[in-house]
């Protein structure tokens, strides 16, 4: 219960800070899609908060855990439930919708709550209920984690908008920590909650130094070359993109790789997920570097009434702390040293099963090696198109990407038209049968006051007939039972 106050309580903030400049109408209408969206999650966290109640008589975690095990079905609808919320929370596929277009709220508002903290919350419920979830619902996860990673990273590859791009990878990087989930590796998932939210606040903030040296200008077209007017900028942004690339040893190579080596061991379709995953490396690694060229390097495209300059130490210190976390916070869970698994032993108490990775030392370099390879090619891919132009750019960068493959713009249409009506029908059975009746039952009681009134005269000897006739029928009742 406590869990979903607070689960409540940031999806208020997040909606009033994606409105905060409610004056602009797409900052209105972004708000309310995140608020309509997650009414989604919420409803799936209520129905499974009543089941397991309804199963266990209880919505304590420690007593949860300690309960008999629900039935299958129970605990797959429970599971799958669980999972609806936290897609809606998280921005998994089909809800991932909003968290695009929450990039309307102020830029450390996207650092702090839209990449490092809220969005992570249902990662947080799905490993903390850990003990209840089902095979069966691990799959579901497992397979709409790399689908969602998988969508988002092509989407980010033809954006222009410099915090969309990260938008988009944030929506990848929590299908990434799904897929953990569905291949029962939570430590993984925590793992790179915690490094995501090194290097994707630093990479948001990094956006938003941009934007204020650019002078509010958000599209990378316009940019270029910005390594020279902000160097503390470039530098600490650079650090970001080699993270989230899985270049080691940055952070986000430790976590990356073992959510790969725990898709690759997943009983059901693991060599399937990995490919999926490794594919998403690569992806993420070019649409980053992408990003980096566009914006730091190559030649300035920027307007002659635009001077870039470097952000003041207000905001150039948050983003050396951040750039030293992205580079040295895999080591609180480093393979290598059995000591260094900090945060493994600290998680162990509330798993039910622990998952152990079962693959020998010789298949875990191999796959690491693959993973650096692959996102080594995608950082090629991007030099040689967006640096050295010996790759056609215009076919990188399809219009069907670019509009996210038309998924917001369908909803939109569905929503706009049948959606409409539907919900004005919704509206009319509300008024005439819901309201209808209720105010059908208020008119009926006031007809009968009405109608019992004349009895409420006032008259002392009018209420004294009454109690000797009440008293007499009572007798009379009395005397007929007797007989």
């Amino acid at each position: 219960m406590v869990t979903f106050l607070g689960w409540e309580g940031v999806g208020a903030c997040s909606y009033f800070l994606i409105s905060f400049w409610h004056q602009r109408e797409s900052a209105a209408t972004a708000g309310k899609k995140a608020f309509v969206t997650n009414r989604v999650g919420d409803w799936g966290f209520m129905i499974a908060t009543f089941a397991i109640w309804s199963a266990l008589g209880t919505v304590t975690y420690t007593e949860i855990a300690t309960s008999p095990a629900m039935s299958a079905a129970t605990g797959t609808a429970v599971s799958l439930l669980l999972f609806v919320a936290a897609a809606g929370k998280s921005a998994q596929l089909p809800l991932y919708v909003w968290l695009p277009d929450a990039m309307e709220g102020p830029t450390p508002v996207s650092a702090m709550v839209h990449a490092a903290t809220m969005v992570t919350s249902g990662v947080y419920l799905l490993v903390r209920m850990n003990n209840v979830l089902t095979d069966d619902a691990l799959l579901v996860i497992a397979v709409i984690g790399a689908t969602t990673a998988l969508f988002a990273a092509l989407c980010a590859v033809a954006q222009h908008d410099i915090k969309r791009v990260l938008a988009y990878s944030t929506v990848s990087q929590l299908g990434y920590m799904f897929l953990a989930i569905g291949s029962g590796a939570y430590v993984a998932a925590i793992f790179h909650v915690i490094t995501h939210a090194f290097f994707k606040a630093l990479l948001f903030l990094g956006s938003g130094s941009v934007i204020h040296g650019m002078h509010d200008e958000q599209d990378m077209r316009k940019m270029g070359a910005l390594r020279i007017a902000m160097p503390i900028t470039g530098a600490t942004f650079i650090v970001g993109w080699l993270a989230i690339a899985g270049v080691p040893p940055f952070a986000g190579f430790w976590s990356k790789d073992e959510i790969l080596l725990a898709a690759w061991e997943q009983k059901n379709i693991g060599p399937l997920l990995w490919i999926v995953g490794l594919v998403t490396a690569l992806l993420t690694a070019y649409y980053m570097s992408r990003q980096v060229i566009l914006v730091f390097f190559g030649d300035q495209r920027w307007d002659d009434d635009v001077h870039p300059h470097e952000s003041s130490w207000t905001m150039t210190t948050p983003l050396c702390i951040l750039a030293v976390a992205a580079a040295l916070g895999g080591a609180i869970n480093l393979p290598l040293v059995k000591d260094w698994l900090v945060l493994e032993h600290f998680l162990e108490p509330i798993f039910h099963h622990p998952h152990h990775f079962s693959s020998g030392t010789a298949t875990k370099i191999a796959l690491a090696v693959i993973s650096v390879a692959a996102g080594l090619i995608g950082i090629s891919i991007a030099v040689l198109s967006w640096m050295k132009h010996r790759i056609p750019t215009g076919r990188l960068e399809p219009e069907f990407l670019e509009n996210a493959m038309y998924v917001d713009s369908s909803y939109a249409r569905v929503v706009g038209g049948p959606g409409t009506s539907g919900f004005q029908r919704t509206a009319d059975f509300d008024g005439r049968i819901v309201d209808g009746g209720v105010n059908g039952l208020g008119r009926a009681i006031m007809k009968f006051g009405q109608l019992i009134q004349p009895t409420q005269s006032g008259y002392m000897r009018n209420y004294a007939v009454g109690v000797a006739l009440g008293a007499l029928a009572i007798l009379v009742i009395l005397a007929w039972g007797l007989l």
